[in-house]
C-alpha cells in the first residue's frame, strides 16, 4: 500500500555499502576522501528532497581484506560540511556511544543543529569488536546487552544536556554586562553504570531543542533502546513481513507512536539483468559481503513499486546504495519522481517528521546554585 507521506532517507558510505564498490567504473576512488565527493552526493539528495541523509561511522578500519574499501571520514564533520550547502534534508551522522563521552556527543550534535538551522539528527550505534576496543586501549569488549544499556544511558544523558539550557538562557544584555541568565542553566546530575555527568552543556539550546534521535533495530537489545528513546527506528530485516512484525512489537513495547523505517540495500541499473550482473560482479570481488537487510537489485521502476507496497507498520525506508554514485543518481532521477510524496511543510527536521519542539524539562525549576 502507498504511504502519504512515504518517508524516504538514504545512507551514503563513500563508494557505497558494498566494500568492493570502489572498483566499479564511475566510482572515482581517488576522490572518496574529498569534500567535493560529499558535496556531489549531498546535492543529489537535496535535489530529491529526501527526509534523511545518514552518514555512517565506526571505529573500525574496515574489512581485513586489503582489496576492500577501508577507512572513512568523521560522520559529524561530513554532516557539518554539508549543512550550509543544503536547505531541506535532515543530516544524521552516526555517533557511537561506546568509547565516546556523552558530553562530546551532546555538543557535536547540538552544534550541527545550529549550523544546519534545525536539521540535525543523531543515529545511535555501538562498537562491538575487540579491534575497536584495542584502538582505545580497552581490554576486550562488553556483550551486546551491556553495550546497548550503555547506549540507552547515553541517549538519556545527551537529551538532558540538550535541555540543560532553557530557550531564553542567552540574554546578551550589554547594559548590565550579562550574557546568560544563570537561573536558566541547569545541572543534569546523571549517574549510570559507566559514567556520571553533572553538566550543564557548554552549548546553548539548539534550534530544535531536541535533535532527532535515530536508533537501528537489529536485535532484542537495540529494539528495547529504540522503544524507549527513538524518534525514528531503522529496522534491519531479511524481508518486509518480518520487518512489519518487528515494527508492531516495537510500537507495543514503546506504548507510543514513532516513525519506523525499513533498511533496504539497493543497486539500480537501467535493466534488472544489468543490476544483477553488477551485483554478481561485486560479490565476486568481495565474496564475504553478506546483506545486512532487505536487498533490492533492479530498476528505478521496480524499487518504486516495492516501496509503494510496503506492509502496514512501515512508514518508509532508508536506502543504502551498494554503489555510488550510479545507484543514487537513479534513485533521484527515477525512483523519487515515481512515488507519491507531497511537499513537506516546515523547515526543521522535527517539523518534517511531525514532531513538536519540546520545552526544556528543567524550565521553571531554578538554575545553577
Amino acid at each position: 500500500m502507498s504511504r502519504e507521506p512515504l518517508r524516504l532517507g538514504v545512507e551514503l558510505d563513500a563508494a557505497g555499502r558494498h566494500p568492493a564498490a570502489w572498483r566499479l567504473p564511475g566510482a572515482r576512488p581517488a576522490e572518496l576522501f574529498t569534500a567535493a565527493h560529499w558535496r556531489r552526493l549531498g546535492a543529489l539528495v537535496e535535489r530529491a528532497d529526501l527526509d534523511l541523509l545518514v552518514v555512517p561511522d565506526s571505529f573500525r578500519l574496515g574489512s581485513s581484506d586489503e582489496r576492500d574499501q577501508r577507512g572513512r571520514l568523521d560522520a559529524v564533520a561530513i554532516a557539518a560540511h554539508l549543512a550550509p550547502l543544503t536547505r531541506r534534508v535532515g543530516l544524521v551522522p552516526v555517533v557511537t556511544t561506546t568509547h565516546t563521552e556523552p558530553f562530546h556527543t551532546n555538543k557535536a550534535v547540538a552544534t550541527l543543529d545550529f549550523t544546519s538551522l534545525g536539521r540535525a539528527g543523531w543515529q545511535v550505534e555501538v562498537s562491538t569488536t575487540a579491534e575497536e576496543a584495542d584502538t582505545f586501549g580497552r581490554t576486550g569488549t562488553a556483550p551486546p546487552e551491556e553495550l546497548w544499556r550503555e547506549a540507552a544511558d547515553t541517549v538519556e544523558v545527551v537529551r538532558r544536556l540538550w535541555d540543560s539550557w532553557e530557550d531564553d538562557a542567552v540574554v546578551r544584555d550589554v547594559a548590565s554586562g550579562r550574557f546568560v541568565d544563570r537561573d536558566k542553566l541547569h545541572y543534569v546530575d546523571f549517574e549510570g553504570e559507566r559514567f556520571f555527568v553533572r553538566g550543564p552543556s557548554i552549548t546553548p539550546r539548539s534550534p530544535q531543542g531536541q535533535p532527532l534521535v535515530v536508533v537501528p533495530v537489529r536485535d532484542e537489545h537495540s529494539l528495547a533502546v529504540a522503544a524507549a528513546h527513538a524518534d525514528v527506528a531503522r529496522i534491519e530485516a531479511g524481508d518486509e513481513r518480518t520487518a512489519a512484525e518487528t515494527a508492531d512489537r516495537l510500537r507495543t513495547l514503546a506504548g507510543r507512536e514513532l516513525t519506523v523505517l525499513l533498511d533496504v540495500e539497493v543497486l539500480l541499473r537501467g535493466t534488472a539483468t544489468e543490476a544483477l550482473d553488477v551485483a554478481g560482479r561485486l560479490d565476486e570481488l568481495s565474496p564475504g559481503a553478506a546483506p545486512r537487510s532487505v536487498r533490492h537489485l533492479g530498476t528505478p521502476a521496480t524499487l518504486a513499486a516495492a516501496l509503494a507496497e510496503l506492509p502496514d507498520g512501515l512508514d518508509g525506508a532508508v536506502l543504502a546504495p551498494l554503489d555510488l554514485p550510479a545507484t543514487l543518481e537513479l534513485v533521484v532521477s527515477g525512483v523519487v519522481p515515481a512515488l507519491t510524496r507531497p511537499p513537506v511543510a516546515g523547515s526543521t527536521l522535527r517539523e518534517r517528521f511531525g514532531l513538536p519542539r519540546p520545552t526544556s524539562r528543567y524550565a521553571r525549576t531554578g538554575g545553577l546554585r
